[in-house]
């Protein structure tokens, strides 16, 4: 339960922060859009990105603490700053 759980809290995060950059971006370029269209597709995206790399990782039938934190690693050098 306790992977289940960091996973759907990493997941909103990721949601959200991927969200809130479409935000400001299409009210500046594109105000004719609707924001919260844009921000939702935002979020999916990360998110659905972020759902293949478990799905693969857990096809040998078990997901490890390592292969959820490389899922939601967007760039190898935030990843390896946090291991200092």
């Amino acid at each position: 339960m306790g992977k289940v759980k960091d996973i759907g809290g990493r997941i909103a995060a990721l949601f959200v922060s991927s969200a809130l950059g479409i935000i400001t971006g299409s009210a500046i370029i594109a105000p004719e859009l609707e924001v919260w269209k844009s921000a939702a597709l935002a979020g999916f995206v990360a998110v659905a990105g972020v759902v293949q790399k478990l799905a693969m990782a857990s096809i040998d039938g078990e997901l490890t603490k390592e292969e959820i934190d490389d899922a939601f690693a967007l760039r190898d050098s935030a990843r390896k700053s946090k291991r200092k």
